[in-house]
């Protein structure tokens, strides 16, 4: 029975061929991601390895949960601590840091490379007994010597165009600062290398930027020939404040440093296992289609096989040992298909924002095993039931020559259990669509209400072909006989069309629920970010643990074309045992900035102990104008009574609650400072000349974002984006596989009725003829995949729009006409596209060889 399973698979390699590579890509996807993360992990210890080669331990403040309240606990870091390390028995040199974040300035003022604070370091240049910093060794020009002067990395000073002798511009954690560039270094620091900044200062300056005058934010050592890590760092912590500083060897702050920087990169590597589920799973269904098909027409062959002693066991093996087989040689071909989507990944997902590290791919047996497992176990699965149907042949089929019909009562059990199926799916689905709740259970419930009902439209399909492809019919019944030959060749076996449109189906299906939720939100986002805001500008910080400079506020009010300028400080509010977001606003400019709805009090009432609350948190608390309510503002998490002196509908521009400018800007962790300023102009709009004079009013400063609605809008989007870039990669990959599946099945087809389109050519039909049958029946079948897939992704949609209302007020179910319209003809050309080599070859049989077959 193997070696007919080995003759079977060599006898169909030009009809397995399809399989094969609808395998191959899902492998590849898994194999090549997989292969891709070990060596981007791999390349990350190397570089991290790099980066602390000559550290042998590091000595850094310890945090402790008895300290008390304000004490820095880096002040034990000073001088006096470096000498006494140095006279450690086995520490050969001694490195003190001072280390912080520091954003350039690109030339737009946005940061430069990127706005991330742990990938923008600033460090002191601390030079050896040579003159020279062993961690960041000069390049070109000269160590940093006062204040007014800082050296970078090679790599920020390409991104930034820079240039030695050039004035840049940067900010720590406040006012904006203009340095000149003197010198650029080397650095391994896999912070830096994948994607981030260096800047370096004289050691007085880091000091006072990152620590305090005379203190250090870290102590590194190098250890003398013959001492061990691990017991220099004995040594040096039998000498350190137990409950104030701390030692860690040079390998585990590499393999600390490694982990964080892969774990940070660590998405890259989600959107190709995606992809890969969905090609295996699409791809799935054409393997069970071209099993079933070959099942089906060697019936007559298995029947004998039964006759001469073989039994279902062994018939259902030898299908299975030819998917295995099939599954072997996919694995291999996806595996090395794999090495180069690998290979060319960095390339793909690195940005100039998230640059991925360099080095040789890394092949384990993780990859591999995956490789063998996915293939070789996805195609057995497939291949499962078409075994079973295979094991059911008599041997009394040996003396029948036509297809016997599937009986009635599997096609009952088929209808039944789909109609199951979909009312489970379907009602769960409208039992969501009334909770207007987005949480992790409610998600998780949507999906798999969604994968249910999905299952459903697959094992409902070949009940459905009948009609819809009677429906379809009436358009195809338009190119006279040959349309109407076509309908009925898709109509010959709704199982095999059936299964030959689930792929497209699916692909179908995920692209129309992302795009019309993708929609939605863009629509919901785009409301959302002009809703509440009555302003034209919002300046921001990046991060929530920024202020802005309040004589940067003075500066942006006395701005040329600016009207008002309302400065705003957000701050937490502990209230009712949670954390909710309380804003400082002038009661007399936030009608200016903010376009508030009260239905009940108003914002000029607002004052020292006096709040307005959304009308979200009004009805959690159960409160009204006029109550009292005992919240905490800012670092002052002990309870107080305020008044609340209205109640607004809820305004994303306005957060949760209302408060006096005063009151909260001084209850925030950064006391005196605001987060935001709301920018109205004189004529009411935005433009570019306002835009850069506000830019220039922060002076150019990369910790804030300058924006008007439009870049509000955008920025909000970027997860539409990611959504977007998902769904045309699904659609992609389902075209793929749906056009490979429409090849196989109508090939096999072809092949099927070879005397019957003899036949047709000997009573007159011509070649063109039976190309136009065939593309046709090809765009037959796409049109019945498309049109379930759109029904049910566009229901699946609807039925989950109100979680995302529930997460989002202004959501609402858009349809995305001219993307729905662009799927449905791209499924249509697909369908007429993969019918052209087989159409070829059904109009070049020869009508009376093809007549003469048996």
């Amino acid at each position: 029975m193997l070696r007919t399973a080995l003759r079977n698979v060599l006898a169909h390699k030009a009809r397995l061929a399809m399989t094969v590579l609808a395998v191959c890509l899902g492998v590849a996807f898994v194999s090549g991601t997989l292969v891709f993360a070990d060596s981007s992990a791999a390349a990350h210890r190397a570089a991290a390895s790099k980066n602390f080669a000559g550290v042998a331990v590091t000595v850094t403040p310890k945090d402790s949960p008895d300290a008390p309240p304000g004490e820095d606990r880096r002040s034990v870091l000073d001088d006096a601590l470096v000498r006494k390390l140095a006279g450690v028995p086995g520490v050969a040199a001694v490195r003190p840091a001072a280390d912080g974040s520091a954003t350039l300035s690109a030339a737009d003022g946005t940061p430069l490379r990127s706005g991330k604070a742990w990938a923008n370091l600033g460090a002191a240049h601390v030079p050896g007994a040579n003159g020279q910093d062993a961690r960041y060794p000069l390049v070109e020009g000269r160590a940093p010597a006062g204040g007014e002067e800082i050296a970078v990395d090679g790599g920020t000073a390409a991104a930034g165009r820079f240039h030695l002798g050039d004035t840049i511009t940067l900010a720590t954690d406040g006012p904006v600062m203009t340095k000149r560039l003197v010198g650029i270094v080397a650095t391994k620091d896999t912070r830096v290398t994948a994607g981030g900044t260096l800047t370096l200062f004289d050691r007085a300056t880091a000091q006072q930027l990152f620590a305090s005058p005379g203190r250090y934010t870290g102590i590194d050592l190098t250890a003398a020939p013959g001492t061990g890590q691990a017991e220099l760092s004995g040594r040096v912590a039998s000498v350190l404040p137990a409950d104030r500083a701390e030692a860690t060897t040079g390998a585990a702050q590499a393999a600390q440093q490694a982990l964080h920087v892969n774990t940070l990169t660590r998405g890259h590597a989600k959107l190709p296992l995606v992809f890969a589920g969905v090609s295996l799973f699409i791809g799935s269904f054409l393997i069970v289609n071209t099993f079933t098909m070959l099942v089906t027409r060697r019936t007559r062959e298995i029947a004998l096989l039964r006759a001469i002693g073989a039994s279902r066991r062994q018939v259902a093996g030898s299908v299975l040992a030819e998917a295995a087989l099939l599954g072997l040689v996919s694995s291999a071909a996806g595996f090395l298909l794999g090495l180069g989507i690998a290979a060319v990944l960095p390339g793909l997902l690195g940005t100039a924002q998230d640059t991925l590290p360099d080095g040789p791919l890394v092949i384990g047996t993780r990859p591999v095993v995956a490789a063998l497992g996915v293939g070789v176990g996805v195609t057995v699965l497939a291949a499962w039931l078409p075994s079973r149907s295979a094991a059911k042949v008599a041997p009394v089929e040996a003396m029948r020559s036509a297809q016997q019909p599937p009986s009635a009562a599997r096609a009952r059990i088929r209808g039944a259990a789909g109609l199951v199926l979909l009312v489970l799916g379907a009602g769960l689905l409208v039992s969501l669509s009334g909770v207007k709740d987005a949480s992790v259970q409610n998600l998780q419930d949507a999906m798999l209400a969604c994968g249910v009902l999905v299952v459903a439209l697959i094992v409902l399909a070949p009940l459905l072909a009948a009609p819809v492809i009677r429906l379809a019919g009436r358009l195809t019944g338009r190119f006279g006989a040959v349309g109407h030959l076509a309908r009925e060749n898709a109509l010959r076996d709704p199982r095999r069309t059936a299964a030959t449109a689930s792929a497209l189906m699916i692909s179908t299906a995920l692209v129309a629920g992302l795009a019309v939720v993708g929609h939605s939100t863009a629509q919901a986002l785009d409301r959302q970010a002009a809703a509440g805001l009555g302003a034209d500008y919002v300046i921001a910080t990046r991060t929530p643990t920024q202020g802005i400079d309040p004589a940067a506020v003075q500066r942006v009010a006395a701005a040329p074309g600016v009207r008002t300028a309302a400065a705003v400080a957000d701050v937490s509010l502990f209230v009712g045992g949670g954390v909710r977001q309380i804003a400082g606003v002038d009661p007399g400019a936030v009608d200016a900035v903010m376009r508030l709805d009260f239905t009940d009090g108003s914002a000029g009432e607002l004052g020292p102990g006096r709040i307005a609350v959304s009308a979200t948190l009004a009805r959690e608390q159960g409160i009204a104008a006029g109550d009292r309510l005992a919240a905490g503002i800012g670092r002052g998490r002990d309870l107080s009574p305020y008044t609340v002196v209205g109640v607004y509908r809820d305004n994303p521009v306005a957060g949760d609650a209302l408060g006096d400018l005063g009151e909260v800007r001084g209850s925030g962790f950064l006391p005196g400072s605001v987060q935001r300023i709301l920018v109205t102009t004189d004529d009411g709009a935005a433009s570019d000349a306002v835009g850069k004079r506000l830019r220039t009013a922060v002076g150019d400063n990369p910790l804030l974002k300058v924006q008007d609605r439009a870049a509000l809008v955008h920025e909000a989007a970027g997860s539409v984006g990611d959504l977007l870039t998902l769904m045309y990669g699904l659609l992609a990959i389902g075209v793929v596989i749906s056009a490979l599946g429409i090849v196989n099945t109508l090939a096999m087809s072809v092949s099927e009725r070879t005397r019957e389109i003899g036949v047709l050519r000997a009573i007159g039909m011509d070649r063109a003829g039976v190309r136009r049958m065939i593309r046709l029946e090809a765009v037959i079948v796409a049109a019945f995949g498309t049109l379930l897939g759109l029904a049910g992704g566009v229901f699946s949609a609807w039925a989950v729009g109100s979680l995302a209302n529930g997460a989002m007020a202004q959501y609402a179910f858009v349809l995305p006409w001219g993307t729905l319209l662009l799927v449905c003809l791209l499924s249509l050309a697909v369908g007429a596209a993969a019918a052209v080599v087989p159409a070829r070859r059904a109009a070049a049989l020869s009508p009376l060889r093809a007549v003469a077959e048996a």
